[in-house]
């Protein structure tokens, strides 16, 4: 069970993501607030699962108040203003719901969240080296598993973990985004934000500052964006 918190300082907002809540069976609704004091007040002295945060906010943003946090939850950002989705993942944020949202995009989220904490306790590794030029080998447990570079559509820092986005599905993995770069072919892949390495051939489509992945929009930071242009946008 999933015990979930909402601050968001619009009623209707709030009600809207309580009802959501309420139809997904492995979640619970523990807390909701329209203010980040009383919020925090909670977060001193109790945990949570999952956060949906709302990020402009009167007294304090949504940002700030994920900063201040020493050990944040799988946090949501629920939002109407688009822009914020690049600091979102620099925070580590799971995932961003541009408002108004759909329950289908909403469980969309949970399913990622549920996905990634299985994942996360499997606790898997990779192989200190490369079988070959085109593979690597995942530890998981007492198996094996090869990992085909063709497969990987893009690569994703979540706190101390990169989840493995493929073709067939996704593997979390102990360590950093740099960590990942290090490993994984430059031919083939390319660092565009602080939180994610994306597949070149894997590329659908470029807008402005975002890169679309089947139906996966990922971030291009600002000082990665050169390097991006240089290889792709003027190959």
């Amino acid at each position: 069970m999933l015990n979930c918190v909402i601050i968001d300082d619009e009623p209707l907002a709030q009600d809207i993501l309580a009802g959501y809540i309420k139809q997904v069976p492995y979640a619970a609704l523990v807390r909701q607030y329209t203010n980040v004091k009383d919020a925090l007040l909670f977060f001193r002295q109790a945990e949570a699962d999952v956060l949906f945060l709302d990020i402009e906010m009167p007294e304090l943003s949504g940002i700030d108040f994920l900063r201040s946090l020493t050990n944040a939850p799988l946090t949501v950002f629920t939002t109407a203003y688009r822009d914020y989705a690049f600091e979102g993942f620099e925070l580590g944020v799971v995932d961003f719901l541009l408002k108004p949202f759909s329950f289908d995009r909403f469980l969309l989220s949970m399913e990622r969240i549920k996905e990634f904490l299985v994942l996360q306790k499997e606790n898997s590794e990779l192989e200190n080296t490369k079988d070959t030029r085109e593979s690597i080998f995942v530890k998981s447990g007492l198996q094996k598993i090869r990992l085909f570079f063709s497969e990987v559509t893009h690569i994703q820092g979540l706190k101390d973990y990169a989840i493995i986005h493929t073709v067939n599905g996704r593997v979390v993995i102990k360590g950093s985004v740099k960590s990942m770069h290090d490993i994984f072919p430059e031919t083939a892949f390319i660092r565009v934000h602080k939180s994610f390495i994306v597949a070149k051939d894997k590329i659908k489509r470029i807008e402005k500052n975002r890169i679309i992945i089947g139906n996966h929009e990922i971030p291009v930071g600002r000082n990665y964006k050169p390097e991006l242009e240089r290889q792709i946008l003027r190959s």
